[in-house]
């Protein structure tokens, strides 16, 4: 058992097909195996062994793959970080985790370095032109180093809303069984298969859905290494894309920009993660790029797939579908005992694709797997179908006056109206009620429309005690490496209405 295997039999079976494409570059199966077995000789010259660590900061590139491969191939422990963090930050990555080296892209090479002599760790920088002549004078290790199902295969480290970023050990049984269940189930992949590669690979979304999926299939991964809608458009016309894989603020981006004269037709399924899709926006989406649209549910802990709208069911918009094969998912109270049907509480997850725990916080590790099952911090309900419907983060819950209040139903009314392009709902202290309900929106371009005119739009929507009583309008929404909208990063205007 090692997930590498995929890349292997894969390159056997489809040695000359395109496993990654940048632009008019185009890495084969078979390079692509080659240069990955080369990076394990290159950690061999490191004294790397099974289960210690391997840093990668790099972006969507097609050294990605080379890296991420080579160091599973050596039964190393992948550590996947954003190239975008500060030295301060690499530093605490690469000491907690442990790890013995990084690989750095040129243009985060500074922060790299700066970080990995806090921490002790050597570094290798991976400049495309010069990293081909390293790996060309490196005795490539062929065997695939045997791992067993609960060993670790990637430490992803996430981003808590509350104090520092927790490891989550994925073993390699589950991201394979993960990929598995995408390529086989959910998106029934085939070696003629071409996906976006827009999404952060140094993400589980990105990782699992996308380039695991792709390897395991003999598809081909078309990468883009910062995500811009007009750019996005091109690759999906130019490379002939059939799955598009992304998160909400990606659709709406795509929406805005129109799909004008760029031939979309290729695609046969897209796939959205990361945060609740509205469902104005999939409706909308699904009607200008006549495609469908599947809204699957996870989490970093989750590998990250837990439930799925599938191909062949009723999908249902708003819900994050069912369980995947191999995965239980309930909904339970602050006790763990499980709510009845159509009742709000937290989901929870048992199966294969939950992590081994936090790296090294047993007591973290404690806090939310209780009896095999993980508490995911998420609030939801369920139908009389066994679809699940997403309320809610239980972080995010607004108790006004007693009252609970779940952002994404009122976020779902102000995506209704036409001149709103993206809305968070959050709470602000009231000295009185405790929390009072508030909304940042920004508009869709050309939209004329003040923020007391969208509170009276809501207010005629929902209950009285719903509705924001302050809502301001702002250019851009703060938002996280995958393009999720970060709630605790927005800062409230004094002026606010």
């Amino acid at each position: 058992m090692n997930l590498a295997s995929n890349l292997t039999s894969t390159a056997e079976a489809h040695p000359d097909s395109p496993a990654t494409r940048l632009g008019d570059g185009v890495t084969t199966y078979r390079e692509l195996d080659d240069s990955s077995a080369r990076v394990t000789g290159l950690l061999a010259r490191h004294d790397l062994r099974p289960g210690d660590r391997v840093g990668i900061m790099l972006p969507n590139v097609p050294a990605f793959a080379v890296v991420y491969y080579g160091g599973l191939r050596a039964g190393g422990v992948v550590v996947p970080m954003n190239p975008l963090l500060k030295a301060r930050e690499v530093a605490y990555y690469l000491g907690d985790s442990g790890a013995k080296v990084i690989f750095a892209w040129p243009a985060v090479a500074g922060e790299a370095r700066a970080g990995a002599e806090q921490a002790g760790v050597e570094v290798v920088v991976v400049d495309p032109a010069t990293f081909g002549e390293v790996l060309a004078s490196v005795q490539p290790v062929t065997e695939v180093v045997r791992r067993q199902d609960d060993d670790t295969a990637v430490i992803l480290y996430t981003s808590g809303t509350t104090g520092r970023p927790k490891g989550a050990e994925l073993t390699h049984g589950n991201l394979t069984s993960n990929t598995e269940v995408m390529v086989s189930d959910l998106l029934q992949l085939t070696p003629d298969d071409v996906f976006f590669g827009g999404l952060p690979l140094f993400h589980s979304f990105g990782q699992t859905c996308t380039l695991n999926a792709a390897v395991a299939t003999g598809a081909c991964l078309s990468l883009l290494p910062r995500f811009h809608p007009g750019q996005a458009l091109q690759l999906l016309d130019e490379h002939r894309v059939t799955i598009f894989a992304g998160v909400p603020t990606m659709y709406v981006a795509l929406l805005h920009e129109g799909r004008g004269s760029h031939d979309v037709s290729a695609l046969r399924v897209c796939v959205s993660g990361g945060a609740a899709m509205p469902v104005e926006v999939m409706r909308g989406f699904e009607e200008a790029f006549g495609c469908i649209v599947l809204e699957g549910y996870g989490l970093s802990e989750t590998s990250p797939v837990a439930s799925f709208n599938h191909p062949d069911a009723e999908r249902k918009p708003g819900s994050i579908g069912t369980p995947i094969r191999g995965v239980e998912m309930r909904v339970v109270d602050e006790d763990g005992a499980e709510v009845p049907q159509g009742e709000v509480g937290e989901i929870a997850i048992r199966g294969h694709n939950v992590m081994k725990g936090y790296w090294r916080r047993p007591e973290e590790t404690a806090a939310v797997i209780k009896d095999g099952w993980f508490r995911t911090g998420d609030m939801g309900r369920v139908d009389e179908d066994g679809y699940f419907f997403i309320v809610d983060r239980k972080k995010d819950l607004i108790i006004r006056g007693g009252y609970n209040v779940y952002p994404r139903e009122v976020e779902e009314v102000l995506y209704e109206h036409p001149a709103v392009a993206e809305a968070a709902v959050i709470g602000m202290p009231h000295p009185d009620l405790g929390e009072e309900v508030a909304a940042v929106v920004v508009l869709k371009p050309g939209a004329d429309i003040t923020g007391a005119d969208l509170r009276d739009y809501v207010r005629a929507q929902v209950a009285a005690y719903k509705y924001p009583r302050r809502v301001w309008i702002v250019d851009a929404l703060p938002k996280g490496p995958t393009g999720k909208i970060v709630k605790r990063e927005i800062v409230v205007p004094q002026d606010a209405r």
